[in-house]
């Protein structure tokens, strides 16, 4: 299918460069132009009236269109966010661990996630532990080894897809893990955020045990300002870290002296937003149903573009070849592959002198792969990296 066509006003107009960085920033298609005008146009025409509309359609909505990709089937228990810190600063706020915090990680976790502890830690409020991602074949072992050293872990913390490797936890040791947690307390929080609308997801197995966030930025094409949460019940009833929409969904009034809170997901909701990312979050979406494509469809069109590549990079005859890649297996990554190599610094910064656009974290280079992309993108790629050396 023509992905192409549809994103006329971003990568596909003339003088676009040539993007292969789609985990990083996802160029929007063409039906978030009219969101977005939508968002603007309801607020001037309905004025104090508009929160009533994106409380009782816009959020409803985008509830539902999360919950059908993750697979589950209450789409009360998603909350939204303008980003993954401030639903992470919630969760901290609603441990039972304060003054001080046991957590189990790894060491690649993105920065949301990352900088916040290491900062914590500095200060002497988290006990954290790390555990490497690599060898890859026994990460699962070596996790649930450290996870059943301990019962009073406040926060078990670990990505779908980590973003430093493309390298995904498959789905049974996901399940492994999070039903290897002792501690009947202990919030499991998995960060999905370059699984979300890059792999078919259904959570389902763990939605009663563990937090899932992610967000529209990446392969949901949304932009920025659409992070959710879906929240197992039983956990974090009641934020420290609160806003006062967090008291919509309460059903009853609280007691005397103490703070209400909503009993679905919107317990963990913050205070006055802007919506225009649930605007295009939602055009999205219903773009996508009304062409019939669903994740799986994209994510096979992604794979065939990166086995494209690899074919063709070792045909090139250069440096960069599968060789170097993190995780040989593009079956068992996610939208990106990732080339580990000391040139990668260099290669970014010559390939964007060319209008060509990947990135690198240290040693690796990453190359993102999304639907508006075709076999000629890829051919046009291979060139340029032949070019750079």
């Amino acid at each position: 299918m023509d992905f192409k066509r549809h994103f006329s006003r971003t990568i596909g107009r003339s003088g676009a460069p040539l993007h292969f960085a789609a985990h990083s920033h996802h160029p929007w298609p063409d039906v978030t132009f009219e969101a977005q005008q939508r968002c603007w146009l309801d607020a001037s025409e309905l004025l104090d009236r508009k929160w009533s509309h994106i409380f009782g359609a816009v959020v409803p909505k985008a509830q539902a269109h999360v919950s059908k990709r993750l697979g589950l089937s209450d789409p009360s228990k998603i909350v939204f966010s303008p980003n993954t810190h401030a639903l992470l600063m919630r969760l901290l706020s609603a441990t039972p661990g304060l003054p001080k915090f046991n957590v189990l990680s790894t060491d690649s976790e993105f920065h949301s996630f990352t900088r916040q502890i290491d900062r914590l830690r500095e200060d002497d409020l988290v006990n954290l532990v790390r555990v490497p991602t690599e060898p890859f074949a026994t990460f699962k072992d070596r996790f649930i080894a450290e996870l059943q050293g301990n019962d009073e872990w406040d926060i078990v913390w670990l990505s779908h897809v980590f973003f430093n490797s493309g390298w995904t936890v498959p789905y049974a040791d996901l399940v492994d893990i999070i039903a290897a947690i002792e501690g009947h307390t202990t919030f499991a929080v998995v960060d999905g955020y370059h699984a979300f609308m890059a792999i078919p997801l259904d959570i389902s197995a763990i939605a009663n045990r563990a937090f899932y966030i992610a967000g529209g930025y990446k392969y949901a094409m949304t932009g920025e300002g659409a992070c959710f949460m879906h929240c197992p019940p039983g956990y974090g009833d009641r934020p420290r870290d609160t806003g006062w929409y967090a008291e919509f969904g309460a059903l009853e009034q609280a007691r005397k002296g103490q703070v209400a809170f909503g009993t679905d997901a919107s317990r963990f909701s913050g205070a006055t937003f802007d919506p225009s990312g649930l605007y295009r979050l939602n055009a999205v979406m219903d773009w996508l149903d009304g062409l019939g494509v669903d994740v799986a469809a994209m994510d096979n069109h992604c794979l065939d573009l990166q086995r494209c590549f690899l074919k063709r990079l070792d045909a090139a005859d250069i440096a960069l070849s599968s060789r170097l890649l993190r995780v040989r297996d593009v079956t068992a990554c996610g939208r990106f592959l990732t080339f580990r190599t000391d040139e990668a610094e260099r290669i970014d910064r010559e390939l964007g002198k060319r209008d060509v656009i990947v990135d690198h974290r240290g040693n690796a280079l990453r190359v993102g792969f999304g639907i508006y992309q075709d076999e000629r993108d890829v051919d046009r790629l291979v060139a340029a990296l032949r070019d750079v050396g």
